[in-house]
């Protein structure tokens, strides 16, 4: 299975459902069933900021008991999108036809500067006991397939 390692608090807001757009300076062609890794890094200044602290906070979370090194959920990559404009509050995707505005917390959550992709997630699971894994570069293969079992 493809996985894509991200830094904490990222991650983590994927696999909670509470970012759908992972925001990166490169595009990808690929579509279909993608892992969330967590890295090793955690972003302890980020987590102090409003609202990705409220949120964390939600559901139990803070910047000492982020999860690292592990695959924390499955999900669906669905499109990529490129931002052509981005107002500061908001910001406009494009993918050939296709438009989306991203507002509210979710643009918070992202880097939405012109130029940039955010890859829309869909369908994420959150995997009931998170797989210790070594991240990588850019989109990496697992055998993940072989050892998801239960989601919550």
């Amino acid at each position: 299975m493809k996985v894509i390692s991200i830094i904490q608090p990222w991650a983590t807001l994927i696999a909670l459902g509470e970012k759908k757009f992972e925001t990166r300076s490169w595009s990808t062609k690929y579509r279909g069933e993608l892992a969330i890794h967590s890295s090793k890094k955690v972003d302890k200044e980020a987590c102090r900021f409003e609202p990705i602290r409220s949120v964390l906070t939600k559901h139990g979370y803070d910047e000492s008991n982020l999860p690292t090194g592990v695959i924390l959920a499955t999900c669906q990559l669905s499109n990529c999108f490129k931002v052509f404009a981005d107002k500061g509050t908001s910001a406009a995707l494009e993918a050939g036809r296709m438009g989306r505005i991203v507002e509210g917390d979710e643009y918070k959550f992202g880097d939405y500067s012109e130029g940039r992709f955010a890859w829309e997630l869909r369908d994420v699971n959150a995997l009931y006991e998170p797989i210790p894994a070594k991240g990588k570069l850019n989109l990496w293969e697992h055998p993940l397939t072989e050892m998801v079992g239960e989601t919550q």
